[in-house]
């Protein structure tokens, strides 16, 4: 299982279906279904945390703050800077677990010694954007929501990445690719951190077990004959890393050669220096 590698962020503790993390100077408590566990919560930022997110049996849920809390703060990985902020649904804006994909997009840009087109599907709130930014490629960044692309604008700006060149696009990311294919454009590196559920083009739900073969598909056209990687996430529970790994075995290597691995990627916890597993990725990338 492969660790991203923080100092601003830290998963202090897990237990009883909830995290214990550190957010730079910030303490959170987050729930996290997948935490079945019941060890004894021996950490006191336990009970000093700043503000805990509670679902409720209704639904949804609410943070309950027990210290003041910045309307938003700010953390840093490496070069880069995030702006932090307690969302609806328990979010903060960024994936921590993530930075391992973003380190390993990063050097193989700056690998190539060439030009590099990166497409960002499904880009939230950024970060694997300004990754492939600051290691000198040039991005297309696409969110069908206005204020996550408005956030990782602001999230360049704060990482002066914002003089780079990207374009920042809220956009239905199916949409987007079907109309790059007809207009010829190619991409040397796509990510794809497609949502479990979601909505098509006229309003269908859709489950991305069920839809990401096409959403693959939709995208080999538009990868360069050079290309250098294509990543792939998922939070959904049903796809498993080797099911995904093998997906983009049979769509891209045939064509294009190269390597396939998967992993789940996960969060180093202090107190009992195991690893919370938080997602899977299967990557594609050139020899």
């Amino acid at each position: 299982m492969r660790e991203a590698q923080w100092t601003d962020y830290e998963l202090i503790d897990c237990s009883d279906g909830e995290r214990l993390e550190r957010w730079g100077d910030i303490v959170l408590i987050r729930p996290d279904p997948q935490i079945i566990w019941k060890t004894p919560k021996k950490n006191p930022l336990w009970k000093q945390a700043h503000a805990r997110y509670s679902r409720s049996s209704s639904g949804g849920g609410a943070w309950q703050y027990y210290q003041k809390v910045p309307q938003q703060w700010k953390i840093n990985y490496k070069d880069m800077t995030f702006g932090i902020k307690p969302m609806g649904f328990k979010h903060t804006g960024v994936f921590p677990e993530q930075a391992v994909n973003w380190d390993f997009a990063a050097e193989k840009i700056k690998n190539a010694g060439r030009p590099v087109k990166v497409l960002n599907m499904f880009a939230y709130t950024g970060a694997a954007t300004l990754a492939c930014l600051n290691a000198g490629a040039s991005v297309c960044h696409v969110d069908a929501s206005k204020g996550m692309v408005q956030w990782a604008k602001e999230n360049a700006r704060l990482s002066r990445l914002d003089d780079k060149p990207v374009r920042w696009l809220v956009d239905d990311c199916v949409k987007f690719v079907q109309r790059e294919h007809r207009r010829g454009n190619k991409y040397d590196g796509i990510i794809m951190d497609p949502p479990s559920y979601g909505r098509g083009p006229g309003g269908e739900v859709w489950k991305l077990e069920e839809q990401l073969f096409s959403l693959v598909e939709l995208c080999v056209p538009i990868l360069s004959d050079n290309a250098l990687f294509f990543i792939l996430n998922s939070y959904t529970t049903g796809l498993s890393p080797s099911v995904m790994e093998y997906l983009l075995g049979v769509m891209l290597k045939k064509r294009f050669g190269g390597k396939i691995s998967s992993s789940e990627i996960g969060l180093h916890v202090t107190q009992s220096g195991l690893t919370l597993p938080c997602g899977s990725t299967a990557i594609w990338q050139s020899e």
